[in-house]
């Protein structure tokens, strides 16, 4: 059972998953402190300082605090809007970084591959018309 458990703690993908919640954790507090500290103020600015935090219903003796369930809806859409513009920004990078690698020459196709890509490029234009 040791040797079981051994196998399974310290194998590649378990120690990769580890590195990449600790890493998501730090991430998080990064994002986090973008949206509070910069997105945030900034719209504020432009809504005109707009905070739904004190928005409440009162109902009876009951208070319902809707107005900070709106504030973490909008934080929310903020927060997934600057991860959405970051991963966007890393994969334009890393196409144009994989655009720079020198293309390998092809190799030269035989008759018989040459006519079956045409027959394949034939049936993918007929099926797009």
């Amino acid at each position: 059972m040791w040797k079981d458990f051994k196998e399974f703690a310290f194998k590649g993908n378990i120690i990769d998953l580890a590195v990449a919640v600790v890493i998501g954790a730090a991430f998080g507090k990064i994002v986090s402190s973008l949206v509070e500290n910069i997105i945030t103020p900034l719209i504020g600015i432009l809504v005109g300082g707009i905070d739904f935090t004190g928005l409440t219903l009162t109902v009876g003796k009951a208070s319902v605090t809707y107005g900070i369930f709106l504030q973490n809806v909008f934080d929310f859409i903020i927060i997934a809007f600057a991860i959405f513009m970051v991963l966007r920004l890393l994969t334009k990078l890393k196409r144009e970084k994989e655009e720079e690698v020198v293309e390998e020459p092809e190799e030269e196709l035989t008759v018989q591959e040459e006519l079956l890509r045409e027959i394949r490029d034939l049936l993918k234009e007929q099926k797009n018309s």
